[in-house]
């Protein structure tokens, strides 16, 4: 009797979720990089839950992000957003979406680091801009210059974005492309001998 073999596939995702165990696959980047979209997808694919780290920082406060802001400061945001997100990582496995601010905090890195598998999803600036200024509820870019702000934020960010464990530029392509690149990242990372993973 023949047996069916495994599509390569599902072998990739099996090969994603036993490397994984209880950790996360934290989604790290920019403002508009796609974190959110291509996570909810990468989530469905691998049978995981995905939980987006603003979403729950919301739900804790029980007040929106530019409440927060408005209110009581950005300092007072990012204590909350590293507590929350160290709360989340210790629920895994799943897929965490985090904001761009997130990954700055070295408290936070050390977390994930600890706790999960980071994939930085690298945009150019034309591309996050094209897709943040559609809407208006980016606190950061709230001012006179958003784009010149945005520029900003890429150069001082995208250095400390680069000690994720994978990267994966986002195109301006369809999700579901997106999504592949990141599986086959993940089974890159996964595969590569321990001592090239290792610190």
């Amino acid at each position: 009797m023949q047996v069916d073999k495994a599509r390569p596939e599902d072998e990739r995702l099996a090969r994603i979720i036993a490397g994984l165990g209880r950790g996360s696959i934290v989604l790290v980047g920019m403002m508009g990089a796609g974190k959110t979209t291509i996570g909810k997808r990468l989530a469905t694919r691998l049978g995981l839950r995905f939980i987006d780290a603003d979403n729950e920082i919301e739900r804790a406060a029980a007040q929106t992000i530019p409440e927060i802001f408005t209110e009581h400061g950005e300092a007072y945001f990012r204590d909350g957003e590293r507590r929350v997100i160290a709360r989340l990582l210790g629920e895994g496995p799943q897929v965490l979406a985090t904001g761009g601010g997130a990954f700055m905090n070295a408290d936070t890195r050390a977390a994930i680091a600890e706790k999960g598998i980071s994939v930085w999803l690298e945009a150019d600036v034309d591309l996050l801009f094209a897709r943040v200024r559609r809407r208006s509820n980016r606190p950061l870019l709230e001012n006179p210059d958003p784009e010149g702000t945005l520029r900003r934020l890429v150069a001082e960010r995208h250095p400390v974005y680069a000690l994720a464990d994978i990267i994966v530029q986002s195109r301006d392509v369809p999700h579901d492309i997106m999504c592949d690149d990141v599986i086959a990242a993940l089974v890159g990372h996964l595969d590569r001998p321990q001592q090239e993973t290792s610190p």
